[in-house]
């Protein structure tokens, strides 16, 4: 599925709106699987924001409470954080299905 120039109902094509999906990391990841009820690859795309971002700002922000320590596990995850972003939106962009460990799994089984 890496037809770039293929249509969502949204208008979009794939690889833009697999790119939106991670722009505001989960937030757009959840409006796209709300409004996009048919493309797989956008859906699949989401669904993987959604499922790497809201864990990560989760532990960023209990790193947050931990004295010293957790000033160093809030800036590791931020890097994490990062990264994926960074390469979920190349990817989807260049109109892959590119799976991040643990978590792009379990996306494609949620949607399934």
């Amino acid at each position: 599925m890496s037809d770039q120039q293929s249509y969502s109902s949204t208008g979009l094509t794939n690889n833009i709106g697999g790119l939106l999906a991670y722009s505001l990391t989960f937030i757009t990841g959840i409006i796209f699987i709300v409004i996009e009820k048919e493309n797989k690859f956008i859906r699949f795309h989401a669904m993987q924001s959604i499922m790497t971002f809201v864990p990560l700002y989760i532990f960023t922000a209990f790193g947050s409470f931990i004295p010293f320590a957790g000033l160093l596990f809030s800036f590791l995850t931020g890097m994490l954080m990062l990264v994926f972003w960074i390469l979920g939106m190349l990817r989807a962009y260049k109109g892959e299905i590119y799976k991040f460990p643990i978590v792009g799994n379990l996306a494609a089984k949620q949607l399934n």
